[in-house]
Order: structure tokens, then C-alpha cells, then sequence
């Protein structure tokens, strides 16, 4: 069988913990930020796991991770 390629785009974005969650960080703050509450931006900076309905979705993605 031949070697397996890494998702690029999704190492980028995805990073394994010590425990063998996968952790990821959330989207919409990069622009258009005024209309947006300092509350929902502070919230928006903090890394959150990926779902179980997503993770063998992100486990493939990443073979070697």
C-alpha cells in the first residue's frame, strides 16, 4: 500500500493533543468585526475539539498526525 498524503490545508489548521483529541480554532474573526460584539470576538479567539460526528472525518486528513 502506498504512503498516505497529509491534507495540507487541514494541518494547518488542526493540531493533536496529548490526550488524542484534535484541536481547532474557530473561523469568522478576521474580518467585518464591527458589527460583531467584543463578547462574540473574545469567544471567537479560544480553540474549542473537533465534534465526534467530525473526528474520523479529521482523523483521515491527517494519517500521520
Amino acid at each position: 500500500m502506498p504512503k498516505l498524503k497529509t491534507h495540507r490545508g487541514a494541518a494547518k489548521r488542526l493540531k493533536m493533543t496529548g490526550t488524542g483529541k484534535i484541536k481547532r480554532w474557530s473561523g469568522y474573526k478576521s474580518h467585518l468585526l464591527t458589527g460583531k460584539s467584543a463578547r462574540r470576538t473574545r469567544r471567537l479567539r479560544t480553540a474549542s475539539l473537533v465534534s465526534d460526528a467530525e473526528y474520523d472525518r479529521m482523523k483521515r486528513l491527517l494519517p500521520y498526525l
